[in-house]
């Protein structure tokens, strides 16, 4: 079976195209999108991903900047930051990069984003407005699975959607959105997590599997149906001694599933570039409801 491979990068590349002319017009009001990043600590991943969406940023004519923070930092500090972020009105977008060190309460200190600037889509808010079906900052991933889905023209409308995960990140925005009658949406869904007894037999029912646990290769050959359609979110590094000193795997047993798949996700390559054209499609619509 000759499976499509569902890359991630024309997908990214026309959603940052068609905010060109958004951003344009922004630009005419004397409004420039700015994304505010806050990073606590010294994770490497979290740096390098924080500075590829500041690099992202200046090259689409948007401004961005980082504020590094101290891994001892206090909860009262941050939030002290945050405060005077969603004052700032030259700022349209709050991003607060996870996870946060073990001391801090994350759920704390995201509720202290303004809706407005909560371009993460991880608000109360927000989640609240997505669940009755209204929108308007959708979390990054998930918006990014759908915009895959339809650019390769993938139906999902009737279908019976398995997500294995049920994280506030990805998985029960991802329940929310297919679900309900949006232009990507009006499916069936199950969502499957570590209470689920034997998820091979709801994974075998998948039209449309989206995986995301962060345990890598959990899905076998044997846990698909054929000319299933994966959808791969996890992004796992496993050590080993080339002179990166690691490589990077998804949740899915990508070799041994792509033969029974119909369409599927590479990792990496995939859901990864499309999660930072999300964000600046945030932060633009941010920048314009705040122009208003």
């Amino acid at each position: 079976m000759s499976s499509q491979i569902l890359y991630g990068k024309p997908v990214s590349d026309q959603i940052k195209n068609d905010l060109k002319k958004r951003i344009h017009n922004l630009n005419k009001k004397g409004v420039i999108p700015k994304l505010s990043a806050i990073l606590v600590g010294n994770d490497p991943a979290s740096k390098i991903y924080v500075n590829s969406k500041h690099r992202t940023f200046l090259k689409s004519g948007c401004q961005s900047e980082i504020h590094e923070i101290t891994k001892n930092s206090k909860e009262e500090d941050i939030c002290s930051l945050i405060k005077k972020l969603n004052n700032d009105n030259t700022v349209h977008g709050i991003l607060l990069q996870l996870p946060l060190p073990d001391h801090l309460n994350s759920k704390k200190i995201l509720d202290y984003i303004s809706p407005y600037k909560d371009v993460d889509g991880f608000h109360p808010v927000n989640l609240g407005n997505l669940m009755q079906g209204k929108p308007k900052f959708i979390p990054c991933t998930p918006r990014g699975c759908l915009k895959i889905l339809e650019y390769y023209n993938i139906p999902v409308e009737s279908k019976h959607v398995v997500i294995v995960g049920r994280s506030n990140i990805v998985g029960k925005p991802l329940m929310a959105l297919l679900s309900q009658k949006f232009k990507t949406g009006n499916a069936t869904v199950t969502i499957c997590h570590t209470g689920t007894k034997d998820i091979k037999h709801h994974t075998k029912q998948a039209d449309i599997l989206i995986a995301a646990i962060g345990v890598p290769e959990f899905i076998k050959k044997d846990m698909v149906k054929d000319n299933v359609v994966i959808v791969d979110v996890g992004i796992n590094r496993i050590n080993d001694d080339s002179n990166k000193g690691y490589y990077l795997v998804g949740d899915v047993d990508y070799k041994n599933v792509i033969n029974k798949s119909s369409a599927i996700t590479p990792v990496p390559g995939g859901v990864g570039p499309m999660t930072i054209s999300i964000l600046l499609s945030n932060t633009v619509l941010a920048a314009e409801l705040q122009s208003k």
